[in-house]
């Protein structure tokens, strides 16, 4: 069973039969909070699984539970998420990028709460990490990131509002180059999210972890943990550096805490090699359409 055939199915269903129809799929999931995002499980998007006995007992503690699905090679779906906001619309971008041939070999279109899509799409062989193009209204959900799938349901001021199947693909599916469709819908990445290079101070580190954005902020902030741990910097002083800087755009004390002791114990047998805080090389890769017929 593939995705587009869950996706027709789960439009009558409720949560936790919903939940049950992805996971016999072999699609991972993990619960959210009922009319919301954020995952229920401590592990987040990491403790999706396809463990009937474990997802019923999920949805049995939480009955209006959304469902979350991890992203990218866990799943096998990566998903292009064109947003609606006060400040703008992806959807004008949307439109050039399929003129420009990047989003053929789509699975699946589904409608947000909001009026926006998310697409799907095929994982590539090689990893794609999330991103996040803020001008333009649209992300990439990856490797390191996940989407509510269908029938969620979102409270949202002027009620709740369902996330729904829309369209499914009528021509062969393949994978998206998201590399490329970065390139074309943020050509000029901002350069505020690229770490400091050189010998650098705690405080730049700290303001750069301040403007990562949506996608790139676990990994950011883990890469900053890597850099203050390998200088020497023990973690309850990383916490009170980056702390700050990380609850500014988003993340919460516990986030905070087990990224920055984990990034500790990955770098603890490069401590002591480290005399200045140096950055030899820059962060990782931020975790940061076709024919098709609708749904009636």
């Amino acid at each position: 069973m593939t995705i587009a055939d869950v996706l027709l199915q789960v439009r009558t269903l409720g949560a936790r039969d919903a939940a049950i129809r992805f996971a016999t799929a072999g699609l991972p999931i993990f619960p959210c909070e009922p009319g919301g995002k954020r995952p229920l499980t401590g592990a987040g998007f990491l403790a999706a699984t396809c463990d009937l006995k474990q997802i019923t007992a999920w949805w049995r503690r939480s009955p209006r539970a959304n469902i979350g699905m991890p992203t990218g090679q866990t799943s096998g779906i990566d998903v292009v998420d064109v947003d609606i906001k006060p400040e703008g619309s992806g959807f004008p971008m949307l439109r050039s990028a399929v003129s420009a041939g990047l989003l053929d070999g789509e699975i699946a279109r589904v409608r947000t709460p909001s009026g926006g899509l998310h697409i799907y799409f095929p994982v590539n062989t090689s990893p794609q990490r999330c991103w996040q193009a803020a001008r333009s209204h649209i992300d990439f959900r990856g490797d390191g990131g996940y989407v509510v799938v269908p029938p969620s349901i979102a409270l949202l001021a002027n009620g709740a509002m369902s996330y729904r199947p829309f369209s499914l693909s009528s021509a062969p599916a393949r994978p998206i180059d998201a590399r490329a469709l970065r390139e074309f819908v943020d050509p000029q990445p901002a350069q505020e999210t690229r770490a400091p290079q050189g010998a650098v101070s705690s405080e730049a580190l700290g303001r750069w972890v301040s403007r990562l954005r949506e996608g790139e902020r676990n990994h950011g902030l883990f890469w900053a943990a890597c850099r203050l741990s390998e200088a020497g910097v023990v973690a309850e002083a990383i916490v009170d550096v980056l702390g700050p800087a990380a609850e500014q755009i988003g993340l919460d004390a516990q986030e905070i805490e087990r990224t920055v002791t984990s990034a500790c114990r990955h770098t603890l047998p490069n401590r002591a090699h480290t005399a200045a805080l140096k950055i030899a090389d820059g962060p990782p890769e931020p975790r940061l359409a076709t024919s098709a017929r609708r749904f009636p």
